[in-house]
């Protein structure tokens, strides 16, 4: 018996958001290297190839959404992934879109 969309164990809302937040390729971009670990916003503007303004933007994105933290250590900020939501989600996708050789 199929169960209608309402009915089903899911919380919607949230997932849209998070898939809606990560369904951009920069802020993908940006996960994926997050997923190596804590990079500051200044390794990220030369991994991601964004300006530092474009850059805070996305990053503002998934800071809202909660799929990365911050922490400060003087005048430097560092972005980390916050909780597994990311860590799965980024995990499935490797498994469904694996880049080729």
């Amino acid at each position: 018996m199929a169960m209608d969309a309402m009915t089903l164990p899911v919380k919607t809302d949230a997932a849209a958001a998070l898939l809606k937040a990560m369904g951009n390729e920069r802020r993908l971009c940006i996960l994926l290297h997050l997923a190596h670990g804590e990079k500051s916003v200044g390794e990220m503007e030369v991994l991601v190839g964004l300006s530092q303004s474009a850059l805070s933007q996305h990053l503002a994105i998934l800071r809202q959404e909660g799929l990365v933290r911050t922490r400060r250590q003087a005048q430097t900020i560092f972005y980390a992934l916050k909780g597994d939501a990311p860590i799965e989600v980024l995990s499935l996708m490797r498994r469904l879109f694996p880049s080729r050789p």
